[in-house]
């Protein structure tokens, strides 16, 4: 293992002014994405939506250090018969593949799943490798309710991300480490901290034990906030104080980056929010940001599946990556927002 070489990877993934694009939707998440705006979700739809992405300037090239792609995506070429890879390449920008099966029921703990897909692991990296990609990604799900989470549920999720990561490195590849709780119920966000908390602490811990190098990895974690449905709702400061309390806590300096999930927050409150944790500082590890939906809701919408408006969908795009690029510097502002939009 060449431990410069994937420091130098997920410093570049999580650098100050840019973040990464989560394109690596399952085919049925696409499918739903798709169905809300009429779209069919064909291979050739799905290749069409995601090269525009892929191609929009100046947002891959200013703003976006990387793209997580889904297995199909990987393998895909352009029109114009140049593969997606390079496609995102030629934009300066790092090529990453999510690795893990999805999260399936845990046996004995009702409501709780664990993250599928250390079988076979091992050859799916070498092939992704192969293919182009840098880094990788495996998430862990961490629901919050009744009695929940167990310990099972959070154990075994963390053993199952340590095993990926040491997998990853031993192919000199850079992982990405998701251990996400949930924002979906009631909780408030003192059950989120500590919930959060509790998570990470046991995560880094199977990292020790599994001989992973912090200094080779990337943390996709959710930021610490109330659930959906909590009837006591927090600034966005709180939730910046609050996250950046945790991490301080649970996450050594010798991790690279931290890159955020945006977890079901609207496209600004994720923005908002990370620009807040920025503008407080003090921290080891750049904090950036690893979004799907807060990044591809509004060129999705603007698109919806007509030739004729790509390059809305594209102006879209570029503007919530350059929203959350400065984010990332903690220079964003309601007012730029609202004048950039």
């Amino acid at each position: 293992m060449d431990l410069a070489a994937l420091n130098k990877v997920a410093t570049a993934m999580t650098q100050p002014g840019k973040g990464l694009l989560a394109a690596d939707e399952s085919s049925g998440t696409i499918k739903k994405r798709f169905d809300a705006i009429g779209v069919e979700s064909t291979e050739e739809n799905r290749r069409d939506y995601r090269e525009f992405l892929f191609r929009t300037e100046p947002a891959m090239k200013d703003r976006i250090s990387g793209v997580i792609l889904f297995d199909e995506t990987i393998r895909q070429k352009a029109a114009d018969g140049t593969p997606l890879v390079k496609v995102i390449e030629a934009a300066g920008s790092i090529p990453g593949i999510k690795v893990d099966k999805g999260a399936k029921p845990l046996a004995f703990c009702p409501g709780e799943t664990i993250t599928e897909g250390l079988d076979g692991l091992r050859d799916r990296l070498i092939e992704y490798r192969e293919l182009g990609a840098k880094f990788c990604k495996w998430r862990a799900v961490i629901d919050i309710g009744a009695g929940i989470p167990s310990h099972d549920a959070i154990n075994a999720n963390a053993h199952a991300l340590a095993r990926y990561a040491a997998l990853c490195q031993e192919q000199q590849l850079v992982p990405i480490v998701e251990p996400e709780v949930l924002m979906d119920g009631d909780h408030t966000i003192d059950r989120c901290e500590g919930v959060t908390m509790w998570t990470l602490k046991t995560v880094f811990m199977e990292l020790y034990y599994a001989k992973v190098q912090l200094e080779g990895m990337v943390l996709k974690p959710n930021m610490v906030l109330p659930g959906k449905k909590c009837a006591t709702q927090v600034s966005d400061e709180e939730i910046a104080e609050t996250t950046v309390r945790v991490l301080k806590d649970c996450v050594p300096a010798s991790v690279p980056g931290i890159a955020f999930l945006s977890g079901g927050q609207d496209d600004v409150e994720a923005t908002a929010r990370l620009d807040a944790m920025n503008r407080i500082g003090g921290f080891p590890w750049h904090l950036s940001f690893s979004y799907g939906r807060a990044l591809q809701h509004a060129p999705q919408v603007a698109w919806s599946g007509k030739a004729d408006n790509v390059a809305a969908a594209q102006a879209a795009f570029s503007h919530r990556a350059e929203m959350n690029g400065l984010a990332t510097l903690g220079e964003w502002t309601a007012d730029i927002e609202k004048k950039a939009a």
